[in-house]
């Protein structure tokens, strides 16, 4: 991968809600790992392997999706759709997150079928990565039969995370509790189904039992797609320190309640984004931009605050190497200026009024993955690579 120098950046977004914007106009990466960053007179520069020339665009954390139903490869059978993945990357995203390969036809639920394909997806994507996009999968849904054994089984093997909870057969809070309590002891995160039934044959899953069950992440609060009644989503933010994810395919109402609640709590730093797709919505490839940009709007959120729900809030609820502009951290970019013609004096202001921005440029563990974005609005300026 070697050394990555990008230059004449106009706004270095941080990922960090504490401090979202770094001083400086440069990055410099090495063998994929963020080395450095401020001023570029500053750092050092020399004998670099790739060099961009940011022409004073924005630079942000890579945009973690917190949320997707990957299947295998860049192919989705729920919406009869290749490429899906790549189309997302040129919506800033480089990062997502399975909650359950669900779609996978004829998907087992047998114990011994569940993990098989748990174990094939966390390698398949282990192996392969669409378009450059990292995608953590490998995450199994939890069904009547699993006992302790089989959870140390799929962490030996690699597995860490555990689909939604409540899209297979344990419906109950008391069961769900103990098989999330013993993927927590050996290390695997888990994430559940929040709202009322999402496609037929799954089913309602209220608050009492989100709280019973006790997983790390409440997926989908705001529904997927139909929410919980205001007062048991209020509940949900004030009664646990779970995550608290906000996605795309779900209720923008009870979208703005959680971030409301979440306010008057001081603990933002709970919201993470996600987009819940490919769903019977289809793929959103624009999503994680989209929420960021409503949340910010009609949420009365500073934009770099609200990029922060999107990249450092979710990389650090996640324990992602990535989302962050620190030392240490995988050098994953999106480069992004204010849309041509969109209203505003910045990019900032011209988000929290609601635009999306024009994405310019991806970068991957260093590693420039696409150029001008072929599904954003076109950026007034472009980033461009000037030597190699």
């Amino acid at each position: 991968m070697g050394k990555l120098v990008v230059r004449n950046i106009g706004l270095l977004l941080s990922g960090k809600m504490e401090e979202p914007i770094h001083d400086g106009d440069c990055v410099v990466a090495m063998d994929g790992k963020i080395a450095d960053w401020g001023y570029e007179a500053d750092l050092d520069t020399e004998d670099s392997d790739t060099v961009v020339d940011a022409h004073g665009v924005t630079l942000a954390p890579g945009l973690i999706d917190s949320h997707v139903h990957p299947v295998v490869g860049d192919y989705t059978p729920r919406q009869q759709q290749l490429h899906w993945i790549d189309s997302t990357l040129h919506g800033g995203v480089t990062t997502m997150i399975s909650a359950g390969e669900v779609h996978m036809p004829g998907r087992p639920k047998d114990v011994v079928g569940l993990k098989a394909m748990a174990i094939a997806a966390q390698r398949w994507y282990e192996n392969f990565r669409p378009s450059g996009v990292k995608v953590h999968a490998g995450a199994p849904v939890i069904e009547h039969g699993l006992v302790e054994e089989d959870f140390k089984e799929l962490a030996n093997a690699g597995v860490k995370l555990l689909g939604e909870v409540g899209l297979g057969t344990v419906k109950d809070g008391k069961t769900a509790k103990q098989m999330v309590d013993w993927a927590r002891k050996y290390g695997i995160q888990s994430t559940i189904h929040t709202g009322g039934p999402s496609i037929p044959g799954s089913g309602l899953i209220d608050a009492d039992m989100v709280l019973e069950t006790g997983t790390d992440v409440i997926g989908h609060i705001n529904g997927g797609h139909s929410a919980l009644p205001d007062d048991q989503i209020t509940c949900l933010c004030e009664s646990c320190q779970a995550g608290l994810e906000i996605v795309h395919n779900g209720n923008e109402r009870a979208a703005l309640l959680t971030l409301n609640t979440a306010r008057e709590l001081r603990q933002m730093e709970r919201i993470i984004l996600g987009t819940d797709g490919p769903a019977g919505s289809g793929a959103q490839p624009l999503g994680i931009l989209r929420m960021v940009a409503m949340l910010s709007s009609l949420g009365d959120v500073p934009a770099e605050i609200a990029f922060c729900f999107g990249t450092g809030n979710t990389a650090r609820q996640r324990e992602l190497d990535t989302g962050l502009i620190d030392r240490g951290y995988a050098a994953d970019f999106v480069l992004m200026d204010q849309a041509q013609h969109a209203p505003g004096a910045t990019i900032l202001e011209s988000v929290q009024l609601g635009n999306l921005p024009g994405v310019g440029m991806t970068i991957i563990d260093g590693v420039v993955c696409s150029g001008r974005s072929r599904n954003t609005p076109p950026a007034t300026r472009l980033p461009e690579v000037v030597g190699t």
